[in-house]
């Protein structure tokens, strides 16, 4: 095998490597952190999650959007809207996807939502008293 030969396959073998960079290093999953005043509610998403009391971390897919009702007896229901983002951490993945010509590497990043992140996150819901 010749040098250069040698050369081209390690190139070609550390790109492969690399590509995919978020989904590697980040996953597809996220913890989505909810919180309530008062601590105790319960949290049901529109994507069939549920949280029996808060706090709380669901494991959610990080380019998840949904919305999610927190309910504790003798208090106002309250809801929320998560949508996601692509994240500093996602983006430079993805720019070592680019930069090293990780094309595959790039589609499997946005396929599987690794370079997003859940927005808000955490959440904090303070819980209004019934009247």
């Amino acid at each position: 095998m010749t040098s250069l030969l040698r050369t081209a396959l390690v190139a070609v073998a550390a790109a492969s490597g690399l590509s995919a960079c978020a989904t590697v290093t980040r996953g597809s999953n996220d913890a989505w952190v909810v919180n309530s005043e008062p601590p105790g509610a319960t949290v049901t998403t529109t994507n069939g999650h549920f949280c029996p009391s808060t706090p709380c971390a669901i494991k959610m897919p990080r380019k998840s959007q949904f919305t999610a009702e927190i309910k504790k007896p003798g208090y106002k229901p309250a809801s929320v809207s998560v949508t996601h983002k692509t994240a500093s951490a996602g983006a430079a993945g993805v720019a070592g996807n680019v930069l090293v010509g990780g094309v595959i590497g790039l589609g499997v990043d946005m396929m599987t939502g690794a370079s997003q992140d859940l927005v808000p996150n955490p959440v904090t819901v303070k819980l209004e008293p019934e009247e």
